[in-house]
């Protein structure tokens, strides 16, 4: 559910060499039924893969209205002989564009067996990019990521945030493309995929993916069992995926993983905070306290600081970029640039929160109540006082213009025995206790590997050997552990 994984996407898709675009209407045309491989849609630098698109049914309760285009990318296996399947990859979000997820894992080194094993498949969910694509004609500011809400210094907080929120749901319903919002959901992807996996030609599919990746790769291997083969969860979420628990989970999440910063601003004195990891931790209270009482002249805040703490702890290698953050912000010394942020030609600028926000308000029925938001927010910033507050912050879901048109997919132990989820212990996006209660509701269905690291995203992303080697081996050989699997810490960033 995380889009902020979009900057790791960024970051790669920069770094790999570019290639020629076609304009959209090039890219192959297709039957409902297969896929016809041709270049790649214009705008996108997608060397060495082919991509096409597919119509599906935009509501599968009436299979032959109105239709949707998907668009499909393919890194084919370069030995035919050594092919077995189809490997399909989700890159998380909700409302994360995936065309260029198999080149990203590439860049990552997803090992030459795994390429020699399948031709990997990326596509861009429905309402998504260079999919049929929806808006809520929300502009400035709240074009951002929509999923994770403003730290609330009260209640007063949290009741200027519902209007904020409820005008957002109000624009999502009367915008163009509304009458799409309310079949935007998991379920609906995950039965795309189906209808991926039958076009393709193939029996089952096997599958990898991130963050909420995890929520979506969960619900098919539960709605179709038996079309599936080897299913590696990265990162993963609860068996209740994108509701109000995994939000507050962020909470939890900023608790678990901030001692590892703590420890890297310990070991590099240069940066000024010490060498106390206990010290550090106060020191993030008085920046936030400062910063709420007296905002910086360009407008940064102590929700400000908060947030972007949070989001700067994903990864390691952008552990000396919070760093600097911090510094400057201590010192009073200008902020290190942002990072530009760029929107797909011919895209919405907001089509990433506006998919975003109807998965995540299909998926559940959220509360409606602004107090009881507000309750919440009291009881997280006592359980989790680092970020607690803004995790169970309110959310447009409250005031989403449509009710969930089914309800949510039940995890459970039902089917083979192909699920590996793997998990870093420190996770500030997707926290340990989300993977222990889906590991649980799969039962005999999956194993278990933790890693003794932090941050988000561990297969390839963090250099565990255990880990990786463990999940290269079942999804080339379809071999699990035969328990679950604790990998010990390796080295981190310096």
């Amino acid at each position: 559910m995380r889009r902020f994984v979009v900057a790791v996407l960024a970051t790669v898709m920069v770094a790999l060499p570019t290639g020629q675009g076609a304009c959209a209407e090039t890219a192959s045309r297709a039957s409902p039924d297969v896929v016809s491989w041709g270049e790649c849609p214009g705008g996108t630098a997608l060397p060495a893969l082919e991509c096409g698109t597919l119509k599906v049914p935009l509501d599968y309760r009436d299979p032959d209205g109105k239709s949707i285009d998907l668009a499909i990318s393919r890194l084919a296996a370069p030995s035919p002989h050594k092919r077995r399947g189809v490997l399909l990859t989700n890159a998380g979000g909700p409302g994360e564009p995936g065309l260029s997820y198999p080149l990203v894992l590439k860049y990552y080194g997803v090992p030459q067996s795994v390429l020699d094993t399948y031709d990997v498949i990326g596509f861009d969910p429905r309402g998504v990019g260079h999919s049929t694509p929806v808006t809520c004609d929300l502009e400035g500011e709240a074009t951002a990521t929509a999923n994770i809400p403003e730290y609330a210094l009260g209640p007063a907080d949290v009741a200027k945030r519902a209007e904020y929120a409820a005008d957002v749901a109000e624009k999502c319903g009367s915008a163009a493309t509304a009458p799409m919002l309310a079949h935007i959901s998991t379920a609906n992807t995950a039965r795309d995929m189906d209808r991926i996996r039958a076009a393709l030609g193939e029996p089952k599919i096997s599958y990898l993916g991130i963050s909420y990746g995890t929520y979506l790769g969960s619900v098919y291997t539960t709605l179709f069992p038996q079309r599936s083969a080897q299913f590696v969860l990265d990162s993963a979420m609860g068996p209740e995926g994108s509701g109000p628990s995994a939000s507050r989970g962020f909470g939890e999440g900023v608790e678990d993983r901030f001692p590892d910063f703590a420890r890297f601003l310990s070991e590099h004195p240069e940066y000024g905070f010490g060498t106390s990891v206990e010290r550090i931790r106060r020191k993030y209270f008085e920046i936030a306290a400062r910063l709420d009482a007296r905002p910086r002249p360009d407008g940064f805040d102590g929700k400000r600081f908060r947030k972007v703490t949070f989001e700067k702890l994903y990864l390691d290698q952008w552990l000396p970029q919070l760093a600097a953050i911090w510094r400057a912000v201590n010192t009073g010394r200008p902020l290190p640039p942002a990072p530009p942020s760029e929107v797909p030609p011919g895209q919405p600028a907001d089509n990433p929160v506006a998919a975003q926000l109807a998965v995540l308000c299909n998926d559940r029925d959220w509360p409606e109540s602004v107090a009881a938001y507000q309750r919440n927010v009291e009881a997280d910033r006592s359980r989790y006082p680092m970020f607690g507050a803004a995790g169970a912050n309110i959310w447009p879901c409250a005031f989403w213009p449509t009710e969930p048109s089914e309800p949510p997919v039940k995890i459970t132990d039902r089917g083979p025995s192909n699920v590996l989820i793997v998990q870093n212990l420190r996770d500030p996006s997707t926290p340990l206790s989300g993977a222990r209660e889906l590991r649980e509701a799969f039962g005999e269905r999956a194993r278990m590997v933790t890693a003794d690291q932090g941050g988000h995203l561990a297969y390839l992303f963090l250099k565990n050997r255990c880990l990786n080697d463990a999940t290269t081996k079942f999804l080339v050989t379809g071999e699990r552990p035969r328990s679950d699997v604790a990998c010990a810490a390796q080295p981190g960033p310096d």
